[in-house]
C-alpha cells in the first residue's frame, strides 16, 4: 500500500518520512501542484542553475507539437530605410 497523509485543518500535507528520505528535498523547497485528472501532481520546482544548458542543441524552429492559432508576424526582407 502506498504512503498516504491527511490534510489539516489548515490544508497542509507532512510528506512521509519514506517519501521524503527517498528523494533529495530540502526544507523550504518550492513545489508545483498541477491538476491530473481527480488528483494533483506534486512537482518540486527547479532552481534557475539546475536549468543551465538544459536546451543545449535545440532547434529554434518546427518545435511545436501543436499548430499555433496565428501564423507568426514575419519580418519584411525586402524593407528599405529612409535613410534620415
Amino acid at each position: 500500500m502506498p504512503d498516504t497523509a491527511t490534510l489539516s485543518t489548515k490544508f497542509q500535507i507532512s510528506i512521509p518520512k519514506a517519501v521524503r528520505t527517498a528523494r533529495p528535498w530540502k526544507a523550504g523547497q518550492e513545489f508545483a501542484f498541477i491538476p491530473k485528472g481527480a488528483g494533483v501532481l506534486l512537482v518540486p520546482v527547479p532552481e534557475l542553475a539546475d536549468l543551465a544548458g538544459i536546451a543545449k542543441g535545440a532547434k529554434a524552429r518546427n518545435y511545436r507539437d501543436r499548430k499555433d492559432l496565428r501564423p507568426p508576424k514575419r519580418l519584411n526582407s525586402t524593407a528599405t530605410s529612409s535613410g534620415r
